[in-house]
């Protein structure tokens, strides 16, 4: 086996990966760059692949809620209220992650070389993710539990969504350009302490990352597309098309899961490797 087949089989793999962990609260970027490092997979200073495989995993989305999509363009264009509330709060939730990343992008990026960052976030994360699992709201399991937690959340449906509720999952979605904090579970859990019911805060986490991962993708690849050899587009077009299939399989079973559970698993999921990642870094 050549070493460029090597090479995509990994990107394979790894495409596979950032699809199933994209859309639940454990890091996909930290999965990618953990995993990547364990199979010797190199994607380069810029990490451009793992930036640009994601977008992989939201076009899933989009095509999985595109009927929703497309009565989002075409009442915004109407004028239809509704929908014109729920694009300006798309925008406004886009816009902080859009100044922060443009000015703060290479900063942001070397921090993707300190694995010790990863088991801070990923650790730290999932703690938050207890705290909040554990106010009354949240804090009974079942179909009890959602009703309990649709009882205290001021926003039901992605149409109740405030401008201020929005603004604070934009905020939030900043602090998951740090690697390991996991841009669904930092909106989706900020959602939930702004008042948005536990779906909805999903669905409107799903809907934010579609104009925030195009605009990552775009700017990466106008950026180092020049810099990429042909192996390495074959990488990432191999990847996307990996992470746009297992995202299929994953977005309808998380919004299931979500509407039942809590994310408490996921918390101790990502302290667990956290943990590992740890004794690993030491070893």
């Amino acid at each position: 086996m050549t070493d460029s087949t090597v090479y995509l089989l990994q990107a394979l793999l790894l495409g596979i990966v950032e699809g199933f962990t994209e859309f639940i609260p454990v890091s996909s970027t930290a999965h990618l760059l953990i995993l990547g490092e364990w199979i010797g997979f190199s994607s380069g200073n810029d990490k451009v692949f793992e930036v640009v495989i994601q977008f992989g995993s939201i076009l899933a989305v989009i095509w999985l809620f595109r009927a929703r999509v497309w009565q989002l363009v075409r009442g915004t264009l109407r004028g239809d209220r509704t929908e014109v509330l729920f694009a300006r709060n798309l925008i406004i939730a886009f816009l902080p992650a859009a100044v922060v990343g443009a000015l703060m992008i290479s900063y942001i990026k070397m921090l993707f070389h300190h694995p010790g960052v990863f088991v801070f976030t990923l650790v730290g994360g999932g703690l938050i993710m207890l705290w909040v699992e554990r106010k009354p709201q949240y804090a009974k399991h079942g179909q009890a539990f959602d009703t309990v937690a649709s009882q205290n959340a001021t926003a039901h449906s992605l149409d109740q969504i405030t401008w201020k509720q929005a603004l604070v999952v934009g905020f939030a979605q900043c602090l998951a350009m740090v690697p390991g904090t996991s841009r669904s579970g930092a909106t989706i859990i900020s959602g939930m302490i702004a008042g948005i019911q536990r779906k909805t805060a999903t669905e409107f986490s799903f809907f934010l990352a579609m104009p925030t991962m195009l605009a990552a993708t775009v700017y990466d690849l106008y950026r180092h597309s020049a810099a990429l050899d042909t192996l390495e587009l074959q990488a990432i077009v191999l990847g996307f098309v990996a992470a746009f299939v297992s995202a299929l399989l994953v977005v309808s079973a998380v919004l299931r899961f979500v509407s039942r559970h809590t994310y408490r698993p996921f918390a101790w999921y990502r302290i667990g490797l956290g943990c590992v990642l740890a004794v690993w870094l030491l070893a």
